[in-house]
């Protein structure tokens, strides 16, 4: 990828609308632009006959004219922002024109015509870490706020792009670098240094400054990766138990056909649901039950695949009915997973009705009126503590939510452990060093400053174009 050519792209999604942008940066960003825009006559300079010249964060308004045969394209509002105060670092100018998939594309040939290529996905973003506006992590959250599906993926996302695991990381670092330096210092030149730092206070220091804040940061990964990456839920049981009225009810809306008569569901049904800000995907299913109907048993089919491969599965059961041959057909099904029983129906049995199951159940329990909308908070409260636990991603100062940073700061944390390790059993200072730098370097990874090129183009695959 060539990081001097000036770059454009249309960064608004296709299709019709009030605004659509395309996106230039780069060196020729502004004289590009200057070949297809024709100012209004209020705007225009008598000293500025080709029209170059531009203040750095203005709107200007007029026409992309097809310099060809002079042909306007669209009246368009043209911003200006000169490096390094852009996103990029670089000259960018946005062509805010009117939203069409023909006007878009019209002007993105102009653009590309007069000298442009066509930006890779990411590599406005990729442009911004590499001329250091941005690290790594704050990047990364760049796609992830692009990505938040509910408020609180988008609270752990802006609170990456704020730069909140960067400053969180660059901390410990600058601490390990600090006792790196000490350390060093003694070898290189111990007859300068007149005290060598004692081991038990570089142990101390140490654990205060390194191990701990790294450890609470991976303290809100699960936290954070549930925010990022959603939940799978699966709704299964026996036909009729009253899986699709949950799922409505779980939805707030009438998504799925509710009939008295059992096997009404015979194929998944997925639907998008907000669990406390935790985005999850819940699937309505086929009844599980044994039988030689062929639809039927092509539907069982896949409620016992997708059973293999979600998260947690809620199994429901009726109340008004003792555990027949059929639920325990479904146990056996699900009993590998993680799993909540739900009592359904529980409106149709007296207030201090025992629902008796079988002891080998061990799952948690709760019961539930789909009909009447009963214990449905109750439910998504025990999801969300049963994966997340009483806190939430706003309880960490700094949430990892990336299995990239995960990997990086476990191997920071298992350098520094040797580290300590040879510090308390006095070892070579040389091998103590070698450690610290390898600590190091896992955060470096974190933050950019030593990413494989590999790493990098993975991380900016994931953007869409325009970005």
């Amino acid at each position: 990828m060539d990081n001097y050519s000036t770059i454009a792209a249309i960064s608004t999604p296709l299709g019709k609308g009030g605004i659509g942008i395309i996106k230039i940066s780069g060196q020729q960003a502004i004289p590009i632009a200057a070949s297809i825009f024709r100012k209004s006559k209020a705007q225009k300079n008598a000293s500025d006959p080709q029209q170059m010249f531009f203040e750095s964060h203005r709107l200007y308004y007029g026409h992309i004219v097809d310099p060809e045969n002079g042909s306007v394209v669209d009246e368009v509002l043209l911003a200006v922002m000169k490096a390094p105060r852009s996103y990029t670092r670089e000259d960018v100018v946005e062509i805010n024109s009117h939203s069409g998939a023909v006007v878009l594309t019209r002007i993105l040939e102009l653009v590309l015509k007069m000298g442009a290529r066509l930006a890779e996905p990411g590599e406005f973003t990729k442009r911004a870490f590499l001329n250091g506006r941005i690290d790594l992590t704050q990047a990364e959250g760049v796609i992830d706020i692009i990505n938040a599906k509910t408020e609180k993926s988008l609270k752990v996302a802006g609170s990456q792009l704020k730069g909140d695991v960067g400053r969180a990381i660059g901390a410990v670092r600058d601490s390990l670098l600090g006792i790196l330096a000490e350390m060093e210092a003694t070898i290189d030149f111990p007859e300068e240094v007149n005290e060598k730092p004692p081991g038990d206070f570089c142990v101390k220091l140490l654990q205060k400054e390194v191990i701990e804040p790294l450890e609470s940061l991976l303290a809100g990964y699960r936290a954070g990766r549930l925010y990022r990456e959603g939940l799978r839920l699966a709704v299964v049981g026996r036909p009729n138990v009253g899986k699709s009225s949950l799922v409505n009810r779980m939805l707030q809306k009438d998504r799925i056909i509710v009939t008295d008569i059992p096997g009404t569901t015979r194929d998944l049904i997925e639907e998008a649901v907000d669990i406390h800000g935790i985005p999850a995907v819940i699937a309505d299913t086929a009844g599980l039950h044994q039988t030689n109907d062929p639809v039927e048993t092509i539907g069982i089919q896949k409620t016992k695949e997708y059973v293999r491969t979600c998260d947690l599965v809620l199994f429901m059961v009726d109340a008004t009915k003792p555990i027949t041959e059929q639920d325990d057909f479904v146990y056996r099904t699900v009993q590998e997973q993680r799993t909540i029983l739900v009592i359904n129906k529980w409106d149709l049995v007296s207030r201090n009705f025992y629902y008796p199951v079988p002891d080998r159940w061990h799952m948690p329990r709760i019961k539930t009126s789909a009909l009447y909308n009963q214990g449905i908070s109750e439910l998504k409260d025990l999801i969300a503590r049963d994966f997340i636990g009483n806190g939430s991603a706003g309880d960490h100062n700094g949430v990892v939510p990336n299995l990239r940073h995960k990997q990086n700061i476990e191997q920071s944390i298992h350098a520094v452990q040797s580290a300590l390790n040879g510090l308390r059993n006095n070892q070579s200072e040389e091998l103590i060093v070698i450690d610290l730098k390898e600590a190091v370097r896992a955060l470096d990874e974190i933050l950019g400053l030593s990413a494989s090129e590999e790493i990098i183009d993975q991380i900016f695959s994931r953007f869409c174009i325009g970005k």
